[in-house]
């Protein structure tokens, strides 16, 4: 299924999102604070969008994803000079990989992120453990999720979106408008905040917080490898 979305991905998130996408991933990219000489794991990374702004910075990011059509798309872009790629100073390389099963050694990480791809992992607690044996001692843990607005009226208003309007403007959009069907299933069936920080802390993080973004719409988690 994401090998077909991923020619339009990154176009098709502006368009569902009505441009509030750039606006989380600039704020993801803020609260992970990569500098020069950090190595950070972009799981979920798509096309590499976030993992090149990760890059910017001057760290070294590996852009890894279950779909080969997604990392196919992105390298593509990254070798024909794609404006937002190029100007990096740090390195972005491409790698196929399980969340259930990185293809990393122990403690290879400073920080480890993964935005609107948790959901998709079979087994969320198993894939966080396997994030925090990849991440150093001290290490951080930054999730960026589809979350419960935090005003119960607007909360309702936002399912109506996800269920009738969003699978309506795909199907005039998309390619694959099916897709987009199990998008808002997806984030419907997902656990609000407070849950999945439950979840992250029984995966071993610590010191775990969240941030709401758009009212809730999102979240970011964060925790730390003590």
């Amino acid at each position: 299924m994401f090998d077909a979305l991923a020619g339009r991905y990154d176009l098709m998130n502006d368009i569902l999102s009505m441009g509030q996408v750039r606006l989380w991933r600039r704020t993801v990219s803020g609260i992970v604070a990569a500098r020069p000489g950090d190595r950070v794991l972009d799981l979920a990374a798509g096309t590499g969008t976030s993992a090149a702004t990760f890059a910017e910075s001057g760290a070294d990011c590996v852009a890894c994803d279950f779909s080969l059509g997604m990392l196919r798309a992105g390298n593509a872009r990254m070798a024909t000079g794609d404006p937002l790629r190029t100007k990096t100073r740090g390195r972005v390389s491409f790698v196929a990989g399980d969340a259930l099963r990185l293809p990393f050694r122990d403690e290879s990480f400073d920080v480890v992120t993964i935005s609107f791809g948790l959901r998709n992992v079979h087994g969320a607690r198993d894939a966080l453990a396997e994030m925090r044996r990849v991440t150093r001692p001290g290490g951080r843990l930054v999730v960026c999720e589809f979350s419960r607005i935090t005003i119960p009226p607007l909360d309702m208003l936002y399912r109506r979106y996800l269920t009738g309007a969003l699978p309506a403007i795909a199907r005039r959009v998309a390619r694959n408008p099916e897709a987009y069907t199990y998008l808002a299933e997806s984030i419907s069936d997902w656990p609000a905040q407070r849950e999945l920080a439950d979840v992250i802390r029984s995966a071993g993080w610590s010191a775990v917080r969240w941030r709401d973004l758009t009212l809730g719409v999102v979240a970011v988690h964060v925790g730390r490898k003590l």
